[in-house]
């Protein structure tokens, strides 16, 4: 005997699961974000004004800040899915896909310890730059690219105010990466990224948001 849905019920179903897939959006960046900074303000050696998030992966807790960006990449890529569910264009899902890839390969490949974290590392950058550190700076550099192109793609389709708001977000995290990308060690240039960072997971969870009410 076989069921047959009704549309109405079959459009509850499917709206229902974009709302699942939209509200992965708006948890990825508190559960980045909150992991991180816990991690920082915790772990012996780790100073937010000079070490990225992408350090917390090494050492004997490194296990924390890798299923972190695990979980986020896959969190981000449901987020792309929900969108892909309720704008038109395919681009800026994709877009935000690649970002979602690149968490998930920084989970993968580990950054290479630095400027004394974990204790016991020498201060400045690593003598040699490993193959996994390698690929994960390549990774986060394509997927930082997809997030920002994101923002100016999947603004395009939201109201006038919300697509500026997506531009700006785009600009300051491109302005965020290009100051550690430069190799400054400077505390503002990487507090300064960790603000970008929370500006971008920032602008995910609203956009998400709206499209859930949407």
């Amino acid at each position: 005997m076989t069921t047959t849905l009704s549309p109405a019920r079959t459009a509850t179903t499917s709206d229902g699961r974009t709302r699942a897939l939209l509200a992965c959006g708006v948890l990825a960046g508190p559960v980045f974000v909150l992991t991180g900074l816990v991690q920082g303000l915790t772990r012996a050696g780790f100073d937010l004004t000079r070490h990225p998030a992408s350090l917390l992966s090494d050492g004997s807790l490194g296990f924390i800040q890798i299923t972190n960006f695990l979980v986020t990449g896959l969190l981000t890529l449901a987020a792309a899915a929900g969108i892909s569910r309720t704008l038109p264009g395919r681009w800026g899902p994709r877009l935000l896909a690649v970002y979602g890839v690149g968490l998930l390969c920084a989970g993968v490949f580990r950054a290479d310890p630095q400027d004394g974290f974990p204790l016991g590392t020498p201060a400045g950058p690593p003598a040699s730059v490993s193959w996994h550190g390698t690929l994960h700076f390549v990774c986060g550099g394509i997927g930082f690219a997809g997030l920002i192109a994101a923002c100016f793609v999947i603004g395009s389709h939201l109201t006038p105010g919300r697509a500026r708001y997506s531009r700006i977000t785009g600009v300051l995290f491109f302005l965020g990466f290009a100051g550690v990308a430069s190799g400054s060690t400077s505390p503002v240039v990487t507090l300064g990224f960790w603000a970008a960072v929370t500006v971008a997971w920032t602008w995910l969870a609203t956009t998400s948001a709206h499209l859930m009410r949407r």
